[in-house]
């Protein structure tokens, strides 16, 4: 018995704050912007649009795929660094707005490798008896963005994605994952306050503590080498070649960094899933954005071979080997 994505779904908002907006916001360009990340735009919340708003959308779209309803779902996953709340889990809210009666939920973080992460948890249960299980990637990145910040507030937007994991006999499913984590570089990319080592307070807020601060240099830097590595374990462990794979669906975060990646691994550009020029960096909301678009653009068809690439903050990295 296999897990098998049986369906996917996305949401994105309606604003689009492009690098022409940016312009008017901090000291950068259009120009400066799209040359050293590849993003031209990419999507902000609206008032009171929170991350179970953008996950409900993204949720139920991939049910209509999946074919099932609600009801059917024995659990479902929520990857978010910016819930609702600190308390509840947002994917409770879900679980309630959608009507999922029978269905266990709980939020998972790790960032920007959040959803590869969940898809594992998910792998992991339905392999062991549960029938349905629903990841889902959501993120509002602009309200942990300091938009005074030029080397952070380029970089991130808003939206939400997901999948319907199920049991399925044969061939085809979820292949493999592979997940790591070094925390002794978590000051790489973090936000330092608002949880209990600094709680919220007026210093926090004023020094802007509960936004992203990230340090691009190094980062660039451990998230070519770790992409490249955890894309190599991959293909060891399934015996298969870097031209073995149809489509490479990576965490949309920088396209000096997936170039790099492709150079390095021997990947045509045209074989790996872009599109961070429209959305920017989404978090865990990336990748199953990306693979939910490969799918309805016909990128990936059954029996295609997919991997999946992320890092993130922790840090974190990771992939999963996908026989659609």
């Amino acid at each position: 018995m296999r897990a098998r994505i049986t369906g996917t779904g996305s949401y994105a908002p309606a604003k689009a704050l492009t690098n022409v907006d940016l312009e008017s916001m901090v000291a950068t360009s259009d120009e400066w912007i799209a040359e050293r990340t590849g993003i031209r735009a990419r999507r902000v919340a609206g008032a009171g649009e929170a991350c179970s708003d953008l996950a409900i959308k993204a949720a139920q779209r991939a049910l209509d795929a999946a074919s099932i309803g609600a009801v059917d779902l024995d659990m479902i996953l929520l990857a978010t660094c910016t819930g609702d709340y600190p308390l509840p889990a947002t994917a409770c809210l879900i679980q309630h707005q959608l009507g999922a009666t029978r269905a266990a939920a709980c939020d998972l973080s790790a960032a920007c490798c959040g959803f590869v992460y969940a898809l594992s948890v998910a792998d992991a249960y339905v392999r062991t008896g549960m029938r349905h299980v629903l990841v889902v990637g959501s993120e509002v990145m602009s309200a942990i963005t300091d938009w005074t910040d030029r080397n952070t507030c380029i970089l991130f937007g808003d939206g939400a994605g997901a999948v319907v994991v199920g049991a399925s006999k044969g061939e085809h499913g979820i292949l493999s994952t592979h997940l790591r984590s070094d925390g002794a570089l978590w000051e790489l990319i973090s936000v330092p306050g608002g949880g209990s080592r600094l709680p919220p307070s007026e210093k926090v807020v004023t020094e802007k503590l509960n936004c992203i601060k990230m340090k691009g240099n190094e980062t660039f830097k451990v998230a070519v080498r770790t992409l490249e590595e955890i894309a190599r374990e991959t293909l060891a462990a399934n015996n298969i070649k870097i031209e073995d794979i149809d489509l490479y669906v990576p965490h949309q975060a920088n396209v000096r960094i997936l170039k790099a990646v492709s150079d390095r691994l021997g990947l045509p550009l045209e074989k790996m899933m872009l599109n961070l020029d429209r959305y920017g960096n989404t978090s865990a909301a990336s990748i199953p954005i990306a693979l939910d678009e490969a799918v309805r653009e016909g990128r990936i068809k059954e029996g295609s071979l997919v991997m999946l690439g992320a890092f993130g903050a922790g840090l974190t990295w990771a992939s999963a080997l996908i026989r659609w």
